[in-house]
């Protein structure tokens, strides 16, 4: 009964979501405050019925209900209750009730700030969240009904949960990656939302700006996430791989990223309001193309959900339908949106427009490398892999030169900056970042160009933001200026500090790593970089639904124990998998990482061990980046009802 319960709850929401995605709009175009309140009564609605539905599921994988098709593939009796939970997410069907479940609290969100709003913009903005609520929810009751029931052939037990998902990783992971995923469709929506009332200028920036930098610091986090369990868990040691469903999260953070900027140039100064738009229908765009993906069965990927024809065809239309509509609305609506505003080669303008060209050519070249063996193989079935050789080639370069407009752009100032003030600035800078380059080369036995170049593009960004910091705050004092500087300014500074720190962690743990491999038999050891990994051995051991050889391996340093670890390979007997448990130290500075191959007989097992330098800093930095974007969007400037009231209504011609 609990899971008829959970489909008709998702029945109910979708017939609440078509109701709010035709009568506010109606209401908006006549003017009808009846119609459009609907607007945030749809929204409660949506959430309270699909958060049943969520319970329902999670009801059914904890009681283990195998007459439930979902639970009886991805859960199994053994499995301890935090995986039969996190199950929900773990394969097709549930997480697609987890992502139209978080769209539900985003439409929730935005109700709740509509006192803020002109109410007619509010209504328009709950509609378009409702459009691709319904899609999303044909999609679960018609091709991905997560309660469709076994009742010919009830198992008596589960298949188990897919061995490669039982990590903390899937607790947190995909719940976060789906916030930032979900989130991307507020800016959209506003997007849309001022595009059929006309008019855009910096009130419809000011209020897209807050959602949008929430939701590309949780895709971020989320894709941090990913990296840190791809490079626990699969035992490669490796934290990226330009795998094509963790390139379909990439893409949309790094349009992302130019959205918001060029947000911050359409709130401030009126500029680039085509292009802002544009951003904001990419990035969700590409969230829905992520979501077709994975989910389209046109991937082979570790990170993949299998599925069926119908299901791709059901996305892809879907996809159609989104971004074929929105850019037709967007060309119809292009002609009133220039922006007759000037600025100077050398302004703050300038920079930003050449941050979102860079990092929309770095998205560009990953969906490239990512459609074109697709579309290959669709048109002449001519197979064809493209690797890390060509994201490598393509992105690091422009990189580095996305870090050289970083710190120039920190300096400039708006409409116009002069040649020689800039060049003041810069000349110490550079001078410094050369030296500190200089004296990196000198100390190394054979000399690595990336690593210098590492050092004097991390330097120049590092530098710009002090002297930047330093020309704000000397007339008032170091103290009273730090304070008067603003959350939103510090969060600037974070989040450049953070591409950095994740810059040189990318370049320093790609470089700098070692890796052996050896048979080894207990009491055996191999050097590697001065350390020697002493292999005591294994002993078997018992876990909830899997069985281990449980490895032990020393680490030592002139003669001192500086780590022990402890390598896995666990089988788990229902689905007759075998897994590898990679043995981690992590370090600061170092990670020391072991991993068990296959047995050799005697006691002996084929052993693989790394060194890791630095590449913690990459998952640092990148979440420093993504509590800049946290900052900035809570800054104070965002609740400021009486002002947002005012632009709202100068911009939409409304009364809010």
């Amino acid at each position: 009964m609990i899971p008829e319960l959970g489909l008709l709850s998702l029945i109910l929401a979708l017939c609440i979501a078509v109701m709010q995605a035709i009568i506010p709009l109606l209401g908006a175009a006549y003017k009808d405050p009846q119609w459009m309140g609907l607007a945030k009564s749809a929204s409660w609605g949506q959430l309270t019925f699909i958060t049943f539905s969520f319970a329902c599921l999670g009801y059914s994988l904890l009681t283990d209900d195998f007459s439930v098709a979902y639970v009886a593939h991805n859960s199994n009796s053994l499995l301890p209750w935090y995986y039969k939970f996190s199950a929900i997410w773990a394969a097709h069907e549930g997480s697609l009730l987890l992502w139209v479940w978080i769209l539900s609290f985003w439409m929730t969100a935005v109700s709740l700030s509509g006192k803020q709003l002109p109410e007619s913009m509010l209504a328009r903005v709950l509609a378009v969240m409702s459009m691709i609520s319904i899609g999303f929810l044909l999609l679960l009751i018609i091709t991905s009904n997560p309660f469709s029931r076994l009742l010919l052939n009830t198992p008596v037990e589960g298949q188990d949960l897919n061995p490669l998902l039982q990590h903390i990783g899937l607790i947190f992971h995909p719940p976060i990656l789906y916030t930032g995923y979900v989130g991307f469709s507020v800016v959209f929506a506003f997007a849309i939302a001022a595009l059929l009332d006309g008019r855009l200028d910096g009130a419809w920036a000011r209020w897209s700006r807050p959602w949008t930098l929430t939701a590309w610091a949780f895709l971020g986090m989320g894709i941090t996430l990913g990296s840190w369990w791809a490079y626990a868990e699969l035992g490669w040691g490796s934290w990226w791989f330009w795998d094509p469903v963790e390139n379909a999260s990439f893409m949309p953070w790094l349009v992302g990223a130019a959205l918001i900027h060029s947000l911050v140039a359409t709130e401030k100064r009126g500029t680039f309001k085509s292009w802002t738009v544009l951003m904001a229908i990419a990035t969700f765009s590409l969230s829905l193309l992520g979501t077709f993906l994975v989910r389209s069965g046109v991937l082979t990927s570790v990170h993949a959900f299998a599925a069926d024809p119908a299901r791709g065809v059901f996305v892809l239309t879907f996809l159609l339908l989104v971004i074929g509509g929105s850019l037709t609305l967007f060309a119809v609506r292009a002609p009133t949106l220039k922006s007759h505003i000037g600025f100077g080669l050398l302004s703050r303008e300038t920079l930003l427009l050449v941050n979102n060209v860079l990092l929309t050519v770095a998205a560009g070249t990953i969906l490239l490398g990512t459609l074109y063996p697709l579309i290959l193989d669709a048109l002449i079935g001519t197979k064809l892999s493209v690797g890390p050789p060509y994201f490598n080639f393509m992105f690091v370069p422009t990189m580095a030169l996305l870090m050289i407009a970083v710190a120039i752009g920190v300096l400039t100032k708006w409409k116009d900056t002069s040649f020689n003030k800039l060049k003041h600035l810069l000349t110490p800078i550079l001078f410094i970042s050369f030296f500190l380059a200089a004296v990196v080369a000198m100390l190394q036995q054979r000399l690595n160009l990336a690593a210098v170049s590492c050092v004097l593009l991390a330097s120049i960004v590092i530098l710009a933001g002090v002297r930047d910091i330093f020309d704000k705050t000397r007339h008032r004092g170091l103290l009273k200026g730090i304070a008067g500087l603003g959350r939103s300014y510090w969060s600037m500074q974070l989040a450049h500090l953070g591409f950095v720190v994740c810059a040189v962690g990318a370049v320093l743990a790609t470089i700098g790593s070692s890796e052996r491999e050896a048979r080894m038999v207990p009491g055996s050891a191999i050097e590697l970089e001065g350390y020697y990994f002493q292999f005591e051995g294994t002993r078997q051991s018992q876990g909830p639904n899997y069985i281990s050889d449980l490895g032990l391996v020393k680490v030592l340093r002139d003669g001192q124990e500086v780590a022990v670890l402890h390598p896995e390979k666990r089988i788990y007997p229902t689905r007759q998998s075998v897994m590898t448990e990679a043995g981690i130290q992590a370090g600061f500075i170092r990670d020391y990482f072991v991993a068990l191959g296959e047995p050799l007989g005697g006691g002996a097992w084929a052993v693989r061990v790394q060194i890791k330098p630095f590449v913690r800093w990459i998952w640092f930095g990148a979440l420093m980046m993504a509590l800049g974007g946290l900052m900035a969007a809570s800054d104070g400037r965002y609740r400021m009802l009486s002002r947002l009231r005012s632009f709202g209504s100068r911009a939409f011609g409304t009364q809010s």
